[in-house]
């Protein structure tokens, strides 16, 4: 095989991808890939030892976030810049070395290991990829850590660009990291780092969400245009706002319109955003229908984060990337130095010569109900559950992707009681947010709290409801759980749920590839996890 991956939901055949990724990305770039997180492995042993002899570990801490972030799901294919990564990691390694007093008796290979021609990294990818480790439950186990990891990290970078941190979130990372390089660790041994990285995903999102609502204030109720105006436009997608933020700033007056997509969407909720009069609205919606929406944006698309699919060449002039998105031939936005905006004039000057967007759809989407919003409205909802108004929460929370199977949601959606209210965040939202379900006394009954790592505003939610219920156990609330995934952030999301005690999650369209039938059983046993069937049964079983 050329490659192998099968972190994502749409793993090739439910297995995983051998020649190219279902994704979009190269065997070559999904090779490198492995190399760059074997690399960020290595700079988290040596920054592990360097934090115990004192030696300052923020340089490797940024590296390791942007590396793990880098080779997420849809986030980079540009080779070139891979393979720029890799060796600055090496120089990263060494600067740790050369600061220690004392040296460990055991160096793994990933600490020592380098190359220099990507023939070299071609041949060592293939000592180093995921099927390297032939216990098919130890392999299992690591790669739900890394996963896990992996999301802890997306997160642990939006907030590290606004100017949030928490070094006990960076040690974890380098914790669970060196641990996947251990040969003889067991599955007992890995089953306790899997539930703490739960613990940690809670952090890093807890951590986030103090970072925008303090940067930008607390979501609100909103009403988001959903049309177009004359101007000429910028589409920002992925997820980071802080560059939103700084692109608005810079637009501002230039008779160039901004627009969101997708995961962009829930900046519209953001107080401070709200001052911007050519913060038009949102455009299309989930990530995977980018080929058809940037098509008739006309103007030019910043990528701030991952959900990138490889753009067609009738645009992809006009995708620009930041951060830790990339792909060959595309314009990358470059990093801020001594934490100065970005200069975003290249992609504002391209805008000034296109066309303004074309008109897909019109009306308006609400959302904004974040846990500040949603509690401010606890009167509202506690009565509504005491009088039988409301019955039940759904949580449907989590990633949308472009498989059929996917219309399940929007099925289920549809076939709720209309006694039922959905708790949604992530764009797994886009299969069910513009249906016109109405309210219940007012309270919508799709209640949108924001991105996928604003699931934790789901989780404070469901928290306060138990305290006002004054229940013992979170299961006992009328709450039930239809989660969907895609990648890495929902698989942060899902540990963090069950750190938090959650059962009974079901969890689809499929259950991930990368879990073995023992360590499946483990998380059904234990938790409840279960997978989903129709719609129509699904509806019976879960609202009973």
């Amino acid at each position: 095989m050329d490659m192998f991956c099968y972190q994502c939901q749409e793993a090739a055949k439910g297995t995983g991808c051998t020649i190219k990724g279902v994704c979009g990305k190269t065997s070559d770039v999904a090779n490198l890939q492995d190399l760059l997180l074997y690399t960020a492995k290595g700079v988290a042993f040596w920054s592990e030892l360097g934090d115990a002899q004192g030696v300052d570990s923020a340089k490797a801490d940024k590296y390791i976030l942007d590396s793990l972030f880098i080779t997420i799901t849809n986030a980079n294919f540009d080779k070139e810049k891979i393979m720029a990564k890799i060796t600055v990691g090496y120089a990263i390694q060494d600067e740790i070395k050369g600061q220690l007093t004392s040296m460990p008796g055991r160096i793994p290979n990933c600490a020592t290991w380098r190359g220099k021609t990507e023939e070299e990294m071609d041949k060592k990818s293939a000592a180093i990829g995921i099927l390297s480790i032939e216990d098919e439950d130890i392999r299992s186990l690591k790669e739900l850590l890394t996963y896990g990891v992996k999301g802890i990290a997306a997160y642990g970078e939006h907030s590290w660009n606004l100017g949030y941190t928490d070094m006990s979130i960076y040690k974890f990372i380098k914790k669970a990291l060196v641990a996947t390089l251990k040969a003889d660790i067991t599955a007992d041994e890995l089953l306790p780092l899997v539930i703490e990285c739960g613990e940690y995903g809670v952090n890093v999102m807890a951590l986030l969400d103090k970072a925008n609502t303090e940067s930008f204030g607390h979501p609100e109720m909103s009403k988001v245009n959903l049309g177009v105006h004359n101007n000429p436009g910028i589409l920002v997608s992925g997820h980071d706002l802080r560059d939103l933020e700084e692109l608005l700033k810079q637009t501002e007056g230039s008779g160039i319109d901004i627009y969101t997509h997708s995961e962009m969407l829930p900046a519209h909720y953001y107080p401070a955003f709200k001052k911007y009069e050519h913060f038009i609205g949102n455009y299309g919606s989930s990530w995977w229908q980018q080929t058809e929406e940037f098509e008739k944006f006309n103007g030019p698309v910043l990528l701030t984060t991952n959900c990138l699919v490889p753009p067609k060449e009738s645009y992809k002039e006009r995708i620009y990337t930041t951060g830790a998105s990339g792909f060959d031939g595309c314009i990358h936005i470059a990093d801020r130095i001594n934490n100065q905006p970005k200069d975003f004039s290249v992609i504002i000057e391209h805008a000034r010569k296109c066309n303004a967007p074309t008109e897909i759809e019109t009306g308006e989407i609400v959302g904004g109900f974040a846990h500040n919003q949603v509690l401010q409205l606890a009167d509202k909802v506690v009565e509504a559950v005491k009088s039988g108004a409301i019955k039940k929460f759904v949580v449907m929370a989590g990633c949308d992707g472009r498989m059929n199977s996917r219309q399940y949601y929007t099925d289920f959606a549809n076939g709720i009681p209309e006694d039922t209210v959905i708790l949604t965040a992530g764009c797994a939202k886009y299969r069910y947010n513009k249906l016109q379900l109405g309210d219940i006394g007012g309270i919508p009954r799709i209640l949108d709290a924001g991105q996928c790592n604003d699931s934790y505003s789901l989780a404070v939610t469901a928290l306060k409801l138990k305290e006002v219920f004054e229940l013992d156990d979170i299961n006992d609330l009328p709450i039930v759980y239809n989660i969907a995934w895609y990648e890495q952030k929902a698989v942060i999301v899902l540990l963090a749920l069950l750190y938090l005690g959650v059962k009974n999650i079901h969890l689809g369209p499929t259950l991930p590839a990368f879990l073995s039938p023992n360590v499946a059983n483990i998380l059904i046993e234990k938790f409840g996890i279960g997978g989903i069937t129709t719609a129509e049964e699904d509806v019976k079983t879960m609202m009973a």
